[in-house]
């Protein structure tokens, strides 16, 4: 990134933080901050680069020295890194105390067994960033270099649970800290703005039957903490057999107690996510996290009445409802001829010879078994029919709270399902 992109991306940033800062939970913003709504210094000077960069006996990357020729150092680096360095406090990490505590907490990597290089090595060889931090640090490695000069960077806080998560340049660690502050606080402006718009043309589009790039618009959108764009995100994943999803992620990050609550209450919760929660929760060991168990312990009284009102031995998915009642009918007829009609039947050998008997009143011929596959013509006649039940809804994720519709809708389905024209 060269210093006339900088600029403005950093004085949006500034803009963003100084707009998003509560004086009743957050610290109050240095005067010279709130006045200039600058989260930044005066930019280096070429000659003060150049001394760092003798005392350090590298050439800096070169994002990094447009960066500092930007400004000398910088606030509020994400939400958990508190100042970055300017070029005079550049170091690496085996000669500053902090940069040692990092370097000996890491050296037991070493020993682990592993096909990438070991963790406490790449940080001892590296160049901090960060001056201070919510036990979170920033480094570069001079020794990992892409074609283009840029050094691999590194975030690292001793409480994620996992190692330092890499990044090309310095550039993308500084977007991605950017994209973490949204995340977390939200912050008004142009920024938020452009990607509640954004999910809006997103979710148009899937009606329309767009997949992919839906997809990519609403991925991007979640990384900056937006919820809509999760929740749009889940039901198409869901459709396509994305079993790391849960239903639950819009609850997540509804913060306020209010808000969840109303979402608690929405036609699209109550008939199509919470079915699916129900149905996991039914498959589930009694033991171990669940969607529902989540759900239970988000703090919301009503959460908890479903959390705990739930009977794994009384729910029965041939009483949902899918839906519109025009799309409900049609799948709950196709549900009904599923058990009674031949054309859904195919008949099996009985047991063998010396196998347990038969149940009372089971044919000892033969046993009957459902063909799920043959209710996928119908039922892909029937999404015709179907209509969203809010402005948040895109897919009819409740049919795979059934058992059979959930076999009977493979991810190759799924898709077919997701590329037709829906609702009105």
């Amino acid at each position: 990134m060269i210093r006339e992109q900088w600029q403005p991306f950093l004085k949006r940033w500034s803009e963003e933080r100084v707009d998003a800062h509560d004086p009743e939970q957050d610290l109050p913003l240095e005067a010279e901050v709130a006045r200039g709504r600058w989260l930044g210094f005066a930019p280096a000077r070429a000659e003060e680069l150049a001394a760092a960069e003798a005392r350090l006996g590298r050439t800096l990357p070169p994002s990094l020295r447009e960066f500092l020729l930007t400004t000398d150092g910088w606030r509020d680096a994400g939400v958990f890194i508190y100042r970055l360095a300017g070029a005079s406090g550049l170091a690496w990490m085996a000669d500053t105390d902090e940069g040692s505590r990092w370097i000996k907490a890491y050296r037991s990597t070493e020993f682990h067994e592993s096909d990438e290089e070991p963790e406490g090595r790449i940080i001892a060889r590296s160049l901090c960033l960060s001056l201070d931090g919510d036990a979170a640090v920033m480094f570069l490695d001079p020794e990992d270099v892409d074609e283009h000069g840029e050094w691999a960077a590194y975030w690292l806080a001793s409480w994620s649970g996992r190692g330092p998560t890499r990044f090309r340049s310095f550039h993308d660690l500084m977007y991605d800290q950017y994209v973490s502050f949204h995340a977390l606080c939200r912050p008004p402006g142009a920024t938020r703005d452009h990607w509640d718009a954004e999910v809006e043309r997103a979710r148009l589009a899937a009606l329309d039957g767009a997949v992919e790039e839906p997809l990519t618009v609403l991925e991007e959108a979640s990384r900056f903490g937006n919820g809509r764009a999760r929740l749009l995100r889940f039901q198409m994943l869901t459709i396509l057999g994305d079993t790391h999803t849960v239903p639950l992620e819009r609850v997540a990050v509804v913060k306020e107690e209010r808000e969840r609550a109303v979402f608690l209450r929405t036609p699209l919760f109550t008939r199509e996510l919470l079915p699916l929660v129900y149905a996991e929760e039914q498959r589930a060991p009694m033991w171990g996290s669940t969607p529902l168990r989540l759900l239970g312990s988000c703090g919301s009284e009503e959460a908890r009445a479903m959390a705990v009102g739930f009977d794994r031995d009384e729910f029965d998915p041939n009483g949902l409802t899918y839906g519109n009642p025009e799309f409900d009918r049609a799948v709950h007829d196709i549900l009904d001829r599923l058990n009674t009609d031949p054309a859904f039947l195919r008949p099996e050998p009985g047991p063998e010879p010396g196998a347990a008997a038969n149940k009372p009143g089971e044919d000892p011929t033969h046993t009957v078994r459902r063909l799920p596959d043959s209710l996928w013509p119908e039922l892909r006649a029937a999404m015709a029919l179907w209509r969203p039940v809010d402005e948040d809804h895109i897919a009819p994720v409740v049919l795979l709270a059934h058992p059979v519709l959930a076999e009977v809708i493979t991810e190759e389905r799924g898709r077919e399902i997701l590329s037709m024209r829906r609702g009105s």
